[in-house]
């Protein structure tokens, strides 16, 4: 099944608005969420899409959604700060004001989990759980339509972990596993210590009634993808969610183009059976 496609309709896809930041969340050294008011005709998303975020004197970035789908007065966003945008971006705190273009690109397939109450397997690492995010809320909101919803997590160090007090939450409702690892610890922690496939291998699922869907490091997501189809699962109900230098968000300058695909217009979300090939491909 195609992946579904979100986008405005009949506005120009270049025009930002400009959004007054209501909240700033620091969640570690390098990384803030952000709520944005946007109270005024707010657009629908779906989990899985992004928005280009204009920071006045630094340019624009895409960053993914990651608030609860169903908020219509709060746009969410976490930012981790890795360049001239981001950086930036991270010094903002209420009252500044970021332009928003959006929502735009695929979303996750939750049609086709809630669809006979599949089960859900998450598998995040690092950043990679913002996009996800959107995804538990509405899985939690909707609890009865779906299976058993797991997720894994996985970080550089116990430091990095976001979404701390939601991760212990989470964990508390029924039919939910949350597990995480850390590449690395120093001081106090008693968890995992290793890559997210370690994880993968404590957990067990039916692969007639799961759905998988992984966002990470393309290195991440190729290592779970195998491990996955070596579990049975077949690649057709797993996606996986791709980040690419996105500049015009609607497939116009690409700068987002993995071989026949446009990132930003194709993607972000993709059945890995689609996509999974070319992560093997170097220099595409």
């Amino acid at each position: 099944m195609p992946e579904q496609e979100y986008n405005l309709q009949g506005a120009d896809p270049m025009l930002p608005r400009f959004l007054r930041v209501r909240r700033a969340v620091v969640e570690t050294h390098d990384t803030i969420t952000l709520e944005l008011d946007d109270s005024n005709a707010a657009p629908q998303f779906a989990p899985g899409q992004f928005n280009m975020l204009y920071l006045f004197g630094a340019g624009e970035v895409a960053i993914s959604i990651s608030g609860p789908p169903d908020d219509r007065q709060t746009l969410v966003h976490t930012i981790r700060g890795v360049g001239a945008v981001t950086g930036p971006i991270l010094q903002l705190r209420r009252g500044a004001i970021l332009g928003v273009r959006g929502p735009y690109g695929s979303a996750w397939p939750l049609h086709e989990v809630s669809n006979g109450g599949r089960d859900l397997l998450l598998m995040a690492g690092g950043i990679g759980l913002a996009p996800l995010r959107p995804v538990i809320y509405e899985v939690l909101r909707r609890r009865r339509e779906f299976g058993n919803l797991t997720i894994l997590y996985g970080a550089r160090t116990p430091a990095d972990l976001l979404y701390r007090g939601e991760l212990a939450q989470w964990r508390m409702f029924p039919g939910v596993s949350v597990k995480l690892i850390v590449d690395r610890a120093a001081g106090v922690w008693s968890g995992r210590i290793g890559v997210i496939t370690d994880l993968l291998r404590t957990v067990q699922f039916d692969p007639a009634e799961t759905i998988a869907m992984i966002c990470g490091p393309e290195v991440m997501m190729r290592f779970a993808y195998h491990e996955l189809v070596r579990r049975g699962l077949a690649a057709e109900r797993i996606y996986m969610s791709m980040e690419r230098n996105m500049k015009c968000a609607v497939g116009w300058c690409g700068h987002c183009q993995l071989s026949p695909f446009f990132i930003c217009k194709d993607g972000p979300v993709f059945r890995a059976d689609r996509i999974q090939p070319l992560l093997a491909t170097r220099e595409l």
